[in-house]
């Protein structure tokens, strides 16, 4: 599903997209298409997660296989990106597919295995350290931590909506992933008959192909809880629960994204560390199933439910760790932007004099005054007609959005930028800043090192250079081009 979303938020900004895997299951095929991505499935086996073959030797034999087998998928074309999300794949294969693309991002929360990539995404990264022992290139840059989580737009949207819970529990959510194999779903049933919690309202997820389905769903009847059956709405029943029971992965990021608590059960091993970290930072309550599974569940249950205020602090620490915005940050690290950049015109004179003097833009500029239309015009008009005054307009979906201005001399370029009012909080500024850079790297090859001087107040600002790779030195932050 994560690669799901990336591909979709990719696919809104014109690209296309190709999915290669094997053995897909038919609902995960479904989605891919109906998303209007190509799919290519390859035959033969599914490497070391069905094979008996220990990991070392299907790496040896196999892996190259593969790597041919998926470059004629790709059928000899170029690609911009690679994105890898397999944990049996390593830079042995990556390598092999170095020419028919030109970055290679790995999607990889184990840290098991050496990589020959560009960019590396491990959402789940608490610690924000990765691979010290040269196990990926020096050029790769690391997207760590949950700010790089994978969320689908809805998230983002009721992150903004929701607040943090109360602490007391009305509603509930149970939800252990798609397939659930081990049927965690009914154990999580039973346990709310064992806790003292009367009334409650209790919506109950699972996949399609959940092996239980008639037996959890008859369950729920009984107890005239709410089975829902491979549902599109998740965010919106995580958003009005008070409290959920669920597993580990992409699933409790959403819920700290909605300030959901959550008693989290491990369903997997590549769970365990998103778990452990998660717990130890206030983030989710971790459930050990030790003996009798239900009454264990029941204990850990009945004492969320007579804690609000380890309840609270739950949903305040999800919220303010995971903003939903994760997505957007890959795609811009990928350079995949929302905006597109182009130099101003005289008909832009309007509304850059509009938002230059709105209050919001004012108080963090060097000079906050009102600055009349006149002089304004006199300004913009000498721009124009300097090659070493540069003023660009970012616009997303036609509309212009912000300004990035350039002062350049002697190699050096002076930058100021700020977004149209109303428009911050959404990561723009990061896009148009990164946009404007491009711009200047394309148009002005004399230009190695861009300076920006930030007011002490202006937090905003700081946060966005610092950011977007620049280091402070004294009052201003710089960058030099030349190291990129």
């Amino acid at each position: 599903m994560r690669c799901l979303t990336l591909a979709d938020a990719i696919r809104r900004r014109n690209g296309i997209i190709r999915f290669v895997s094997r053995h897909m299951p038919d609902h995960l095929l479904q989605l891919v298409t109906q998303h209007g991505h190509e799919f290519v499935a390859l035959e033969g086996q599914n490497g070391p997660a069905t094979s008996e073959l220990p990991y070392s030797e299907w790496l040896g034999t196999t892996e190259p296989a593969d790597a041919d087998a998926t470059r004629q998928a790709l059928r000899g074309e170029s690609w911009d990106l690679l994105v890898v999300d397999h944990y049996a794949l390593s830079a042995r294969w990556e390598t092999a597919l170095r020419d028919v693309a030109k970055r290679i991002l790995v999607i990889d929360d184990l840290a098991e295995h050496p990589h020959d990539c560009d960019l590396l995404l491990d959402q789940n990264n608490l610690s924000a350290d990765r691979c010290p022992d040269g196990k990926l290139p020096a050029h790769c840059r690391l997207l760590l931590g949950p700010k790089y989580a994978l969320l689908r737009e809805e998230f983002q949207q009721l992150h903004e909506q929701v607040g943090a819970r109360s602490g007391n529990v009305r509603r509930m959510l149970i939800f252990m992933g798609g397939m659930d194999t081990a049927n965690h779903t009914a154990q999580a049933i039973e346990a709310l008959d064992g806790a003292a919690a009367p009334d409650l309202e209790v919506d109950v997820v699972i996949g399609k192909q959940h092996p239980h389905r008639e037996r959890i769903e008859s369950a729920c009847a009984i107890r005239g809880y709410r089975c829902h059956v491979q549902i599109s709405g998740m965010a919106q029943l995580m958003a009005t629960a008070d409290l959920a029971i669920g597993s580990g992965g992409s699933a409790a990021w959403e819920r700290c994204c909605l300030g959901l608590p959550a008693l989290t059960i491990c369903v997997a091993d590549n769970q365990e560390r998103l778990i452990e970290s998660a717990a130890m930072n206030g983030l989710l309550y971790a459930a050990g199933l030790r003996g009798n599974a239900v009454t264990t569940l029941t204990h850990h249950l009945q004492a969320l439910l007579d804690s609000p205020i380890i309840l609270q602090s739950m949903s305040r620490n999800g919220l303010r760790t995971v903003d939903g915005r994760g997505t957007e940050r890959v795609l811009r690290a990928l350079g995949c932007s929302r905006l597109s950049i182009r130099e101003a015109t005289r008909a832009d004179s309007a509304d850059i004099l509009s938002w230059r003097n709105h209050p919001a833009v004012r108080d963090v500029s060097h000079n906050t005054d009102v600055i009349d239309r006149a002089a304004h015009q006199a300004w913009f008009e000498s721009v124009l007609t300097n090659p070493d005054r540069v003023v660009l307009i970012g616009e997303a979906g036609g509309q212009p959005v912000g300004v990035a201005r350039f002062d350049i001399a002697e190699g050096e370029a002076r930058i100021s930028i700020f977004l149209a009012p109303g428009l911050s909080g959404r990561g723009l500024g990061s896009e148009l800043l990164t946009a404007a850079e491009d711009w200047l790297i394309g148009h002005r090859k004399d230009v190695r090192l861009v300076v920006a001087e930030v007011l002490g107040a202006n937090q905003s600002s700081h946060t966005l250079f610092q950011a977007g790779g620049y280091r402070s030195c004294s009052t201003v932050y710089v960058k030099r081009f030349d190291d990129q």
